[in-house]
């Protein structure tokens, strides 16, 4: 189970002469507005509800979800209109993102992550991004950014070797970015890179075995001595991308800045999930009764305090994320009008406010875990696998508020980013 770190916020723009041209694929359905694709997500709720226990036993989505999830364009929400996209701003991916989370937090991860990684593609060259979209468009690519790989120099690219966990979405996926190492002293010199690599290029290790988000399928991936052209890997971070203007100029949101973006893809679905525990949290009210009195739970004012504090908390923390949303959107189209990137101060305040709607999520679900009686820690208890799911994703190494509030305090005063920053 992993996200996308790669920091891609001073952006360069080339014309799009200075590259080959690039033929556009029409999106499956040109007139899908952005309203009706949340819509279908938001059908899906109960179908997505119903297949969270097969979700979590399996240790997957299964290959039905993900074709309903491939069918109806979700995949598609931001990537580029030239490549077959629907090329939508950030405020619709996250409430796409929330929506199917709140059917099912697990379906919704693998989701999220996987498309939110056209973000990832489109920092590599052009010719790797055509080679990945292909004639049709179809691209889903998990991520793992730590470095699990070593990579060998060889005439037109590099062989590599090696095993990356943490692979969410890899059984589905058409494509993966793996990042590796290369020795210093090779030709050309050393470091990080991250490569693109087809599905066939690796095999899956089932290893992942943990109490919450075990439908993500976040297994180990393994591969083994493969060739990856120069043109399909870049160093990684990125540093100063190129984007062109011909693929990217009506997509803004790619010419914003990575860390907060990166941190939004995980927010949505943990917003999203604490929606769908919300939602369960109000029908025990309306099915239940408490205690010797035998009064229904929505006449008893304890409830009522409760219920009350965790819709405020939801609500906050849903609207802090969709206006960070929009704030980036506004960031990005500056960039991509004047190719001024965002500022690292600003780029910093993003992430800390995703960050923030992150903890209030989390906070809603654990008083509805610790109100709402025993029944929610029964092992099929939907409720309590709710509470699992966002208690494990409350402790990604990428959701730690410390560590962020932190260096944010100290660049902001012109001191260095200390540990992860």
């Amino acid at each position: 189970m992993t996200s996308s770190s790669g920091v891609t916020d001073d952006i360069t723009l080339a014309p799009p002469e200075s590259l080959e041209p690039t033929e556009a694929l029409a999106p499956p359905e040109p007139e899908l507005t952005p309203a009706a694709l949340v819509a279908r997500a938001r059908e899906l709720r109960g179908l997505l509800r119903e297949r969270q226990a097969e979700t979590e036993a399996a240790g997957n989505i299964s290959e039905a979800t993900n074709d309903l999830l491939v069918s109806s364009g979700f995949y598609r929400v931001i990537q580029p209109r030239a490549f077959g996209g629907y090329g939508f701003d950030l405020p619709t991916y996250v409430r796409l993102a929330a929506e199917v989370a709140r059917g099912c937090p697990e379906t919704a991860w693998v989701l999220s992550l996987v498309l939110g990684h056209v973000h990832q593609l489109a920092t590599f060259p052009l010719e790797a991004q055509r080679e990945a979209y292909g004639g049709h468009g179809e691209f889903r690519a998990p991520e793992v950014a730590a470095p699990q790989g070593r990579g060998v120099v060889v005439p037109g690219g590099y062989r590599v070797t090696g095993a990356w966990d943490y692979a969410s979405g890899s059984a589905h996926a058409t494509h993966i970015l793996l990042a590796f190492v290369v020795p210093d002293g090779a030709a050309g010199g050393g470091g990080l890179r991250m490569g693109l690599f087809d599905r066939d290029d690796y095999e899956i290790v089932h290893n992942w075995d943990v109490i919450g988000m075990q439908g993500t399928g976040s297994n180990r991936v393994v591969v083994d001595d493969v060739f990856v052209p120069d043109h399909r890997t870049k160093a990684f971070p990125v540093v100063s991308p190129t984007l062109d203007r011909a693929v990217y100029d009506d997509s803004p949101v790619f010419y914003g800045p990575s860390r907060p973006f990166v941190v939004m893809e995980s927010a949505a679905v943990i917003v999203g999930a604490a929606e769908g525990a919300l939602d369960l949290y109000e029908e025990t009210f309306l099915a239940r009764k408490s205690g010797p009195s035998g009064a229904p739970r929505d006449e008893l004012a304890e409830y009522q305090l409760n219920f009350g504090r965790c819709r405020a908390l939801v609500d906050t923390a849903r609207a802090a994320l969709l206006q960070t949303a929009a704030d980036y959107m506004e960031v990005a189209e500056t960039t991509r009008r004047t190719g001024v990137p965002c500022s690292d101060d600003d780029a910093r305040r993003l992430t800390l406010v995703v960050l923030q709607s992150i903890h209030l999520a989390n906070d809603a679900v654990d008083i509805i875990f610790r109100t709402v009686g025993s029944s929610a820690s029964k092992r099929d208890s939907m409720l309590g696998r709710y509470w699992r799911n966002v208690g494990v994703l409350r402790g990604h190494l990428a959701h730690q508020s410390d560590s962020a509030a932190l260096n944010y305090g100290r660049t902001h005063f012109g001191h260095p980013a200390v540990g992860i920053s």
